[in-house]
């Protein structure tokens, strides 16, 4: 579930999934190439490590791109599609953008040998889109500036902000599943797969609608409206997980799913003991919280204005992730208070030596390096921080995670560079 506040979520259709032969084909292929990487027995080993790792027995540190930019990436048409029906192409997108980052940029990721087909559902989300005036650098690219229109000022305004209703499209879910085995019968298995990780992150909601000098003013001139607008929104998450736990839409992500803004959520604590298969609960699974407009926010103020809330959130979960850009090396205190805490976000901005010291020794350190090299490409620069955080956390369980990667200049061939070296860092003794 990543709520996208720029826009009304759309009601998906449920209709009969209608595929021409040659698109079939396209796909089908696809299928081909993703059962064939699937079942290397690197994915096993690789898998061990991730468990090893988030279990405090780390083995080597782990390594994983996201967040790519993928409009700037396509190399010898292999991201080129080409279906034509909108179902099909999405589908076509996802295995294309699997089987490319397999053959130039793996590092430690790891191939289901199965499909995912998503459990289809409608959120009414949270009542309040953004009002937003935008400036692109590049017309392509996901990643650009905005200005919000504050829609949030007085008390009432808080009324804006909704709960949300969850609608399992039992229909649109089945159709969608009957076409995927119908294209791949004797390729790949395919499983429905439920809702997995939830992004929760208030704050990156309210400053859209609040503005984000308001807000910050607002925690010292009007604590009381922040507080009540901040409980809002986690009322509305609490009332949108507890619709997935009712209607039986949540699957694990103790496997290769995201966890947090870090890496895969393997380990052997989850899903924890006298668990049911057949209808998977909070506990048995991540949560996770962070304050990224807090990068300068006193801890005392992080924790009232922020993690205090959260913890109504991260209690229903089994193990939990905190954090994402903003720097926490000097925020130890607080975040001893978050229970179940296995990882914390080492962001580019945190002050090294101070991170490992206050951190790294009760949690897994998920470091962000900086994605700025890829702008001029020093790879020089790139290994070097790598080395020195690996050196520097020394005993530490980490893992490195390239995101937030918004360009590499239409030179693709830096991202692979770059996850050959990493590799080679980590590996090394």
């Amino acid at each position: 579930m990543l709520h996208d506040p720029s826009h009304v979520p759309q009601i998906p259709m449920e209709q009969e999934i209608v595929l021409t032969s040659g698109e079939k084909e396209v796909l089908r292929s696809l299928g081909e190439k993703i059962a064939g990487i699937a079942y290397l027995p690197i994915h096993r080993e690789k898998a061990r490590l991730w468990q090893k790792m988030n279990d405090f027995k780390q083995e080597r540190p782990m390594v994983w791109i996201n967040e790519i930019p993928w409009h700037e990436m396509n190399v010898n048409d292999e991201l080129t599609l080409r279906t034509n029906h909108p179902w099909a192409r999405e589908l076509e997108t996802n295995l294309r953008r699997t089987i490319y980052q397999w053959e130039h940029m793996p590092c430690d990721m790891i191939v289901n040998d199965y499909l995912d087909c998503p459990i289809v559902y409608h959120t009414t989300d949270f009542g309040i889109v953004e009002e937003v005036d935008t400036v692109h650098t590049d017309e392509k690219n996901e990643i650009y500036s905005r200005h919000f229109r504050i829609q949030i000022k007085e008390p009432e305004d808080i009324e804006k902000i909704k709960l949300p209703q969850i609608t399992y499209k039992q229909n649109a879910t089945q159709y969608s599943f009957e076409a995927m085995k119908d294209i791949f019968d004797g390729i790949i298995p395919v499983k429905k797969v439920g809702q997995t990780h939830i992004w929760f992150t208030p704050w990156d909601f309210l400053i859209r609608w609040w503005g984000i000098e308001e807000a910050m003013m607002d925690l010292y001139l009007r604590p009381n409206l922040v507080h009540a607008a901040y409980e809002k929104m986690v009322d509305a998450w609490m009332y949108e997980l507890d619709q997935f736990e009712k209607l039986n839409l949540l699957s694990l992500d103790c496997n290769n799913t995201r966890i947090g803004s870090g890496g895969y959520g393997y380990t052997s604590e989850l899903p924890g003991e006298n668990f049911d298969n057949e209808h998977i609960r909070p506990i048995n699974m991540w949560g996770c919280s962070n304050a990224q407009i807090f990068s300068s926010v006193s801890p005392e103020m992080h924790w009232e204005f922020a993690i205090e809330h959260d913890l109504r959130w991260l209690r229903r979960f089994g193990l939990t992730y905190y954090g994402c850009c903003e720097p926490l090396d000097l925020k130890a205190e607080i975040l001893a208070r978050i229970p179940n805490l296995r990882k914390v976000s080492a962001s580019a901005w945190v002050d090294i030596e101070k991170a490992v010291y206050n951190l790294g020794d009760k949690y897994v350190l998920s470091r962000k390096p900086s994605p700025a090299v890829f702008v001029l490409w020093d790879i020089e620069e790139a290994k070097k921080q790598l080395v020195v955080f690996k050196q520097a956390a020394k005993g530490c369980n980490m893992e490195f995670i390239m995101k937030d990667i918004s360009t590499v200049n239409y030179h693709p061939h830096r991202l692979w560079e770059w996850a050959d070296m990493a590799m080679k860092v980590v590996n090394e003794g």
